[in-house]
């Protein structure tokens, strides 16, 4: 592990303190000696800390998008407190930063044909992961429980004081998406580099989501040296093939979780996801509360071949291809369901943003879902859509012809096509919406070649003279809504007032939803309290997701720095809470 900053060049910066030599700062230096520790220099709006009480209590109002005020917990225990100021000092950030570039440089790439564990040895590249993570973090591998789950799962355990409060879990995933290799040059820094440039960490992992890890890590490893004694218990849980749909890590480590501790046995989970946006003149934070279904469908046309030469008029290439134009030609209605939190972001909008449209304030005044396919349009939704498709998916089924296959020899005829489509599920819709919207628009093109269609019946993948439909088993119903409440002492409203505590009250805590997947589909039984949310935040960088899945994936040391401060105060607002 290096002791220095990554730089490409000498800089005059100070040595990374390790956490021992912080565990003795905190025992044995007074509080006026640290006076001279930066505290809110990145973030001009926020408020000092000075841990007051408000007893866990959120102000009431008839506000649809009501926000708490910031979230300090008490305590004195001056050693916490010493502990805040130093995350927010010169030498806690040099030494993350050393953490954080350490954690790219181990190449933890999962691949979409990785064969069994045990058997495929591109798993192992895990290993040199776990091993730093013992090294850099010595208290959480020394003082905690850490069990391995199916090999690389990997599961740390603080056990609580009170065995009646429900645990919190911190999740992040160890893999990262590969880079291509005739990718490298395009990149500013190697991509598994590490490096610092004097803002930012460059590498693959660095946003995506080794930050979340190694902040999680290190606000863990802080609490301890702090001697923090939890009441509630705090589990980690890290996957670690999560970019390949999670079943081998999280699949299992949930299955373990709901084992021990049985299903709504947790608080609340807080996994990577939504951060931070600024539109209608207002920064928002949005907590991940929904994520939209999932279901890939594999379409496949069985048509005769024989030679090129004496061709038929159409081949299973060009029928599959007439299935491509029709569905590209019929996109799914565009729509706010009455549970979606769009509906909640538009009315804290409305509420906050100075610059809210008053068009939209007047659709959202009037606004009603559809409630059949023949329903009037969602004209709100269809005026917020004109922001462009990033918006536009948040309310509708995406749907994507991502991979083709067929035809294996110039001179010989196709006989079978293969097309699978992506979807991405909106709330409102189901799984079983997609696949009879397909089979409505497959049938007639059956019909017309004298094919028969197999449409998601169960028993035919495939036959002759044919085209068959069927889901993929990643098939993914919308996930469940998570609560939003926050006029009552709920874990939105601690997370809400804790986020205002780190980023000042002029950030607005708006409900938010993933248009992709994250390991928390595995967690649904074992709490309804799950935030997807990445807590950092750098005002210079605006919103964003550091280019994550491409080139110059990176992420600021501000907003890396934010993460940690944002962990460090919700572990302690939620060991305090009384939850209902």
């Amino acid at each position: 592990m290096e002791k220095t900053l990554p730089l490409a060049v000498e800089h005059n910066t100070p040595k990374a303190q390790p956490y021992l030599l912080l565990r003795r700062v905190l025992t044995v230096v007074p509080l006026v000696a640290l006076i001279f520790y930066v505290n809110w220099t990145h973030f001009n709006t926020a408020i000092k800390p000075t841990f007051t009480n408000n007893g866990g209590q959120h102000e009431t109002s008839k506000s649809p998008c009501h926000q708490p005020a910031p979230l300090f917990p008490a305590t004195d225990n001056d050693a916490l407190n010493l502990m805040w100021e130093h995350v927010a000092s010169e030498s806690f950030r040099n030494a993350s930063i050393v953490r954080h570039s350490g954690a790219i440089k181990i190449d933890t790439s999962s691949y979409d044909d990785l064969g069994p564990i045990g058997e495929d040895k591109r798993w192992e590249a895990i290993k040199p992961f776990h091993d730093y993570l013992a090294d850099t973090f010595p208290r959480i591998h020394e003082d905690l429980k850490v069990e391995k789950v199916n090999t690389y799962g990997l599961l740390y355990t603080w056990q609580g004081s009170d065995e009646k409060l429900k645990p919190l879990v911190l999740m992040a995933h160890q893999d990262v998406v590969p880079v291509p290799a005739s990718t490298v040059d395009a990149w500013t820094h190697p991509p598994f580099s590490g490096h610092y440039d004097g803002r930012y960490i460059w590498g693959r992992g660095s946003s995506d989501c080794k930050n979340q890890l190694i902040a999680e890590m290190e606000t863990l490893e802080l609490l301890l040296a702090a001697d923090f004694k939890p009441k509630r218990t705090i589990i980690m849980s890290f996957g670690f093939d999560e970019e390949i749909s999670g079943r081998q890590g999280a699949g299992h480590l949930s299955k373990f979780l709901i084992d021990r501790y049985g299903e709504d046995s947790i608080a609340a989970i807080v996994d990577e996801g939504a951060g931070f946006s600024e539109q209608w003149g207002q920064v928002f934070a949005l907590p991940g509360v929904a994520e939209k279904g999932y279901t890939d469908v594999s379409i496949i046309v069985r048509y005769p071949g024989g030679h090129s030469s004496i061709p038929t008029d159409h081949t299973s290439i060009g029928i599959a291809s007439e299935i491509i134009s029709k569905i590209e030609s019929v996109r799914y209605p565009t729509y706010i369901a009455d549970e979606s939190p769009m509906l909640g972001l538009m009315q804290c909008g409305a509420e906050h943003a100075p610059t809210f449209p008053k068009r939209l304030k007047k659709l959202l005044g009037k606004h009603s879902a559809p409630k059949t396919c023949k329903a009037k349009p969602d004209e709100l939704a269809l005026e917020l859509a004109k922001s462009g498709g990033a918006v536009r998916y948040l309310m509708q089924t995406s749907q994507a012809v991502d991979v083709i296959t067929g035809g294996v020899k110039v001179n010989a005829l196709p006989e079978r096509t293969q097309v699978t489509v992506n979807h991405r599920i909106n709330i409102g819709d189901t799984p079983e919406t997609v696949h009879h919207h397909l089979t409505k628009l497959v049938k007639p093109i059956a019909e017309k070649y004298n094919l028969t269609l197999h449409a998601f019946d169960g028993k035919t993948k495939e036959a002759p003279l044919s085209i068959s439909l069927f889901a993929s088993a990643t098939t993914l119903k919308v996930a469940p809504i998570t609560p939003t409440d926050t006029k009552d002492v709920t874990p939105y409203s601690i997370l809400a007032g804790t986020t205002r505590a780190v980023y000042g009250e002029g950030v607005v805590v708006a409900p938010g939803m993933m248009t992709g997947n994250t390991d928390t589909r595995y967690y649904w039984p074992i709490t309804k309290h799950i935030f997807r949310y990445g807590p950092g935040y750098d005002p210079a960088d605006g919103g964003g997701l550091g280019n994550i899945h491409t080139v110059d994936e990176k992420i600021s040391v501000v907003n890396h720095i934010g993460m940690v401060k944002w962990f460090t105060l919700f572990l302690r607002n939620m060991d305090v809470a009384e939850l209902e």
